[in-house]
């Protein structure tokens, strides 16, 4: 534990993956500004003096996780050509179901003021699935015009497929479910066949 008046490296992140293991161990009700600090080893009141408090903390969390995901979306346009695809769509898919994904998910549900301050940020423009759609859509048309992927593909409609059903997964998970990874390793692999 940090002494009191010692800055704390990347507080951000430490608390963010605190949060995920608590939430990931031990489900969205044991997610307390005290369990976060405890399991991150960090003074008590090291949450509260970086967020407004823990509907707060869990937006910024599920907002970070997602952005994460659309920037791992953005880096497909230098894969083009490159592995699988159905590789190349898994390393982004996957990222969501990383870091606690369906947990994180679960978490946002049971905290309808995160969950308001998380759709208040959507609409302000921080990066969603749209943005993760809309990345996957341009790889697609690049990997179809390669001729790596069917040409009766459409890139739009796969898009939504991949990022609605990975969007289900994480919204129908709860921690230790099943590993939604084979379940869209199949649903890709279906799509690419066309």
């Amino acid at each position: 534990m940090a002494p009191r008046g010692v800055a704390t490296p990347n507080v951000r992140e430490r608390l963010f993956t605190a949060a995920e293991r608590v939430v990931g161990r031990d489900g969205p009700g044991a997610l307390t500004s005290r369990a976060v600090t405890t399991e991150a080893g960090c003074a008590k009141g090291l949450l509260h003096t970086h967020f407004a408090g823990l509907d707060e903390f869990v937006a910024e969390l599920c907002l970070d996780r997602l952005a994460r995901t659309a920037a791992k979306a953005r880096e497909l346009s230098g894969l083009v050509g490159r592995n699988t695809v159905e590789e190349n769509l898994g390393t982004v898919v996957f990222v969501m179901f990383d870091s606690g994904g369906p947990a994180l998910a679960s978490l946002a549900m049971v905290r309808p003021a995160a969950a308001q301050r998380f759709r208040e940020a959507l609409a302000a423009g921080a990066p969603g699935f749209t943005a993760i759609e809309g990345a996957v859509v341009r790889y697609l048309d690049e990997e179809r015009e390669l001729g790596r992927v069917p040409q009766r593909l459409h890139p739009h409609t796969a898009a939504l497929a991949v990022v609605g059903a990975a969007h289900h997964l994480l919204m129908t998970a709860w921690p230790g479910s099943p590993d939604p990874r084979p379940r869209m390793e199949r649903l890709v692999a279906e799509l690419m066949k066309g």
